[in-house]
């Protein structure tokens, strides 16, 4: 908040230089010390323009906010995905083209979220591929079939998308953290949704600008996935 401006006084001192204020100007020993102050307040201004720092996102590239917009939908998912999300392409394909959404951004959100695994349930409940929240489904759903669980975690990803203008980075983070946070400044968001971003964001950037392969990925496979990705393999039967 801003604090509340010093309304401290100073009394004039034997110290203080004293002008006649009957004056109609300065005597000249004042006209002398005011063109020093002026000459170098003229050399301080050019000075700074030389040293004044650069901005914190020149500084540091770690915190650089790249505005990422899914790219018009596509006819597969890039080859960068693992295995297990490579499995359900054809459906994620599907399943994205219904929304009108990259399916890219889709991949991006099962390999964080499931590693392809329909069976994937996490510590607060979530559920199935796209790791949907219990409160999200209908009384009639069955959570854990694979176009349910799509159907509601992509319509909330589409919502998230939407909140965030296009923004898929601010996407992912709405879609981990809840669509109000969107909005809310980076410094609020939770330690989880700071990694859920520093990882989807450059995987989905991998992802539609057509490498091969994406070290952000593999970052995130080597820190946070063999596990998760172990298990869908072996659910789904790969080798």
């Amino acid at each position: 908040m801003p604090r509340a401006r010093s309304t401290k006084t100073y009394r004039q001192t034997a110290a203080t230089p004293h002008y006649d204020e009957g004056s109609g100007c300065l005597s000249g020993f004042a006209i002398i010390p005011l063109a020093v102050i002026v000459i170098s307040i003229l050399l301080s201004s050019v000075a700074w323009n030389f040293v004044k720092p650069l901005p914190v996102s020149i500084q540091n590239n770690s915190i650089v906010d790249v505005t990422i917009t899914p790219a018009s939908t596509s006819s597969g998912i890039s080859a960068i995905f693992r295995p297990e999300v490579q499995y359900w392409a054809d459906s994620i394909v599907k399943w994205a083209s219904a929304l009108n959404l990259d399916p890219n951004l889709a991949a991006t959100v099962m390999q964080i979220e499931s590693c392809g695994d329909p069976r994937a349930k996490s510590s607060a409940g979530a559920m199935g591929l796209f790791q949907v929240m219990p409160f999200h489904f209908h009384n009639s759903d069955s959570p854990y079939d694979p176009g349910t669980n799509a159907a509601r975690g992509l319509n909330y990803l589409v919502r998230s998308l939407e909140a965030a203008n296009g923004n898929a980075r601010l996407a992912m983070a709405g879609y981990n953290g809840g669509i109000s946070i969107i909005k809310k400044s980076e410094n609020l968001w939770s330690a989880q949704t700071k990694r859920y971003v520093y990882f989807g964001s450059p995987i989905y950037q991998d992802a539609i600008s057509g490498i091969e392969s994406s070290n952000a990925l593999n970052e995130w496979y080597t820190s946070y996935g063999v596990s998760l990705c172990r298990q869908a393999s072996k659910r789904l039967g790969l080798p």
